[in-house]
């Protein structure tokens, strides 16, 4: 079997869409938080209100206008996401026709390159924004009819500002079916680069990404391609708050009186995890000797991945570790790594009360207090299908620069772990990143520093 490294990194999050803004605010532990927006406040009477936001920026830089009419935007962040890792790589792009087209891969053989991004949810956005519009198209063109019909002028201008009330677009799109497909984001880039290999697409809640990027390892070590595309992607944001609420009246946010210190994963004083719009981070998968070929720069080695199930709960934590354990121990054993060889975890690390306190259990009890740990969430927030790919690619960058990003809000730690207090070298060798998702999926990746 081949070796297997990483060569490009590409990212659409709250803390930037470009690599090197990205990393430089991670490595000064910066966060982005805001309040909910004033509607989904007022959507939710029974929600605590008090729940802050994790946001990602509208850039219109992200995407060209033919891919945000026909996508929903979990696609179009996943193909900005790999555009900037295929860039980051080193390889050129065919300019594509019209703006927003394909834009094929150039000195690659496109058969033996493929994509595998993974989502928690798909095409929300649009889903939800069809759907308003299926719901209340025959509510509101009654209620304008009601308003023109009416004498009384005061009247009227209630009832058309009623009508005017709900969020919706202003039609029906033709595209909706391709927009809210789990696989459109892995489609999508498949066909912007031209990469005839395997097209998949991973839904495992929040270790979808994680899942996506195993799955290239495995195509591309057999053999299969010499080349593969890999991350998560998602995208949560609607007009109505759907999802924040969701996780909402779950108990599942982190809330108080200060939103600026309520996302502290591994802390005493956790509330929850912070919701986040969404995310995207992509990575660049090359057969060793494809990439040393062409002259690219290795940024880390992709050594191994490991995969279970709790068989327990949609939503819980299994009570016995007994599942997430060995997918570590299998990550290991397929990098050819003792628990000893790591320097570095990059946690799950939600923020939530049992999840932490079990996490931290497990990696104390595995890899005692030697390995820095830290949780990408308590900066960007919980990103669910795009987390894992996120974590992925801080797990290649701080092996890259012998240096991480420091545990956000950490003043109380639990476990009794090596927490990253600040920025500063640190020898890094090997690392795991792992994930643990809603429905008991547990998968766990292995990063090596690149050799000589």
């Amino acid at each position: 079997m081949r070796r297997v490294v990483v060569t490009g990194l590409g990212v659409v999050s709250g803390l930037g869409s470009d690599l090197d803004t990205f990393w430089r605010r991670c490595l000064a532990g910066e966060a982005v938080v805001t309040p909910i927006p004033d509607l989904w406040a007022r959507c939710e009477p029974r929600s605590r209100h008090h729940a802050p936001l994790g946001p990602l920026p509208d850039d219109p830089a992200l995407a060209p206008r033919l891919e945000r009419k026909r996508l929903d935007p979990v696609a179009w962040i996943a193909l900005h996401a790999a555009a900037s890792a295929l860039h980051a790589a080193g390889f050129e792009l065919e300019a594509g026709e019209p703006r927003g087209g394909p834009r094929r891969l150039r000195g690659v053989d496109r058969e033996r390159a493929g994509s595998f991004v993974g989502t928690g949810v798909g095409g929300l956005s649009s889903c939800l924004a069809n759907g308003a519009v299926a719901l209340f198209e025959a509510p509101r063109a009654a209620l304008r009819a009601a308003a023109a019909a009416s004498t009384d002028a005061t009247l009227a201008a209630q009832v058309a500002a009623v009508a005017e009330s709900v969020p919706m677009p202003p039609a029906f799109s033709p595209f909706t079916v391709a927009q809210v497909m789990p696989s459109a984001p892995a489609a999508a880039v498949s066909i912007k680069f031209g990469l005839h290999g395997p097209s998949r697409a991973a839904t495992a809640a929040c270790a979808s990404g994680t899942v996506a990027i195993g799955d290239a390892l495995r195509v591309v070590r057999s053999g299969e391609c010499d080349l593969a595309l890999a991350g998560g992607c998602e995208y949560l944001h609607d007009d109505h708050g759907s999802a924040f609420r969701a996780f909402d009246a779950a108990g599942a946010l982190a809330h108080g009186p200060d939103p600026a210190r309520l996302n502290r994963p591994f802390d005493a004083q956790r509330s929850g995890f912070l919701f986040a719009d969404g995310g995207a981070a992509m990575l660049v998968l090359e057969a060793e000797d494809h990439a040393r070929a062409r002259g690219a720069r290795v940024l880390a080695e992709i050594r191994g991945y490991g995969e279970t199930s709790d068989a327990h709960s949609m939503m819980a934590v299994a009570p016995d570790p007994r599942q997430a354990r060995r997918a570590i121990e299998a990550c290991l054993h397929d990098a050819g790594l003792a628990p000893g060889d790591v320097d570095y975890v990059n946690a799950h690390g939600t923020g939530t009360l049992a999840n932490d306190e079990a996490e931290a259990e497990l990696l104390r009890a595995l890899f005692g207090a030697r390995p820095w740990v830290n949780s990408t969430k308590g900066l960007l927030g919980h990103t669910l299908g795009a987390s894992g790919a996120l974590e992925a690619a801080v797990a290649v960058l701080s092996l890259r620069d012998g240096t991480t990003h420091p545990c956000a809000g950490l003043e109380q730690p639990i476990g009794g772990l090596r927490y990253v207090r600040e920025e500063r070298p640190a020898e890094l060798r090997a690392a795991v990143s792992p994930s643990f998702a809603f429905g008991g999926h547990n998968a766990v990746l292995a990063f090596a520093a690149p050799r000589g």
